[in-house]
C-alpha cells in the first residue's frame, strides 16, 4: 500500500496496473498525519468484473473499481463527484457535464484555445471531486479522468456549473434549484446503501443553495466559450 493525498484527504491504496500506476504518482504523499480510508479491491474481485465485462482489461477494471470506490467513500467527507470536465481560469474552477459524447471535452479545449492554456489549466477533464470545507465548494483533481489523461493535483474554489447539450446555436440560461437535483444525479455516483445516499442529498442540498448552475446549448465555437465565461464569471 502507498499514500496519497487526493482531494485533501490521506488515502492509502496499492496501484498494480499499468493505468493506475501512471496516473497516480503526483498524487503521492509523505504526510504523517492519520489515514482517511483505505482502497483495497481483491484481486478476485476485480477478475470476477473483468469476466462480466470482457471488453475491458484487468488494468481497466482496477482503474475503474479503485475510482468508483474512492467516490463512494468521498460521500463520507462532503464530498462527490460530477461526471465532468473541470477547468482553472482566474483563480476559479468552471465545470462543464453532459454524458458523453456531447462535447464538454471539446468545449473545455475551446476555452484553452481562447484564453491560452498558461490561463486554463485542464483540473480533471472526465470525474473531478467536489468537497464542501468550511460552507465553501472546492473542485480537485484526481487520477481518475476516464480515458483523459488530464487531471492535476490541484484545488480551486468552485465558481459555477454548466450542463452541456448540442445545439444549432448558442445558448445559455441560469437554472432555478428545483431543475438542478435531477440534473446532477444523473451525472454523478448513485449509491444504494441508505446512509452514502443520504450523505450525497445532503451534500448536493448545500451545492445546489449556494453553486449557481447553468444549462447551455453549445456550438463549436469561440462565440459559446465566451457566452460561457461571461454568464458564468458573473454568478
Amino acid at each position: 500500500m502507498q499514500t496519497y493525498k487526493i482531494a485533501d484527504l490521506t488515502v492509502t491504496l496499492q496501484a498494480n496496473g499499468k493505468i493506475l500506476a501512471k496516473q497516480s504518482p503526483p498524487y503521492l504523499s509523505d504526510s504523517t498525519r492519520p489515514v482517511d480510508f483505505t482502497i483495497a479491491l481483491s484481486e478476485d474481485f476485480l477478475r470476477q468484473k473483468q469476466q462480466e465485462n470482457p471488453h475491458l482489461s484487468l488494468d481497466e477494471c482496477e482503474y475503474i473499481w479503485t475510482g468508483a470506490d474512492f467516490y463512494r467513500q468521498l460521500l463520507d467527507f462532503d464530498g462527490l463527484m460530477l461526471h465532468a470536465s473541470a477547468l482553472a481560469y482566474k483563480g476559479r474552477a468552471y465545470l462543464f457535464a453532459a454524458p458523453c459524447g456531447t462535447g464538454k471535452s471539446t468545449h473545455a479545449r475551446l476555452w484553452q484555445q481562447r484564453f491560452g492554456t498558461d490561463k486554463v489549466r485542464i483540473i480533471n477533464d472526465d470525474k473531478p471531486a467536489l468537497r464542501c470545507i468550511d460552507n465553501s465548494f472546492y473542485v480537485y483533481g484526481t487520477p481518475w479522468s476516464g480515458k483523459s489523461e488530464y487531471n492535476l493535483n490541484i484545488k480551486v474554489p468552485l465558481q459555477a456549473i454548466c450542463f452541456l447539450e448540442q445545439s444549432a446555436y448558442s445558448w445559455i440560461e441560469k437554472l432555478e434549484t428545483q431543475a438542478v437535483l435531477k440534473l446532477i444525479l444523473n451525472q454523478t455516483l448513485r449509491p444504494y446503501e441508505i446512509q452514502p445516499m443520504d450523505n450525497l442529498l445532503i451534500i448536493l442540498d448545500k451545492l445546489i443553495r449556494q453553486i449557481p448552475v447553468y444549462k447551455m446549448g453549445c456550438t463549436i465555437s469561440f462565440e459559446a466559450v465566451e457566452m460561457a465565461c461571461r454568464a458564468m464569471s458573473s454568478g
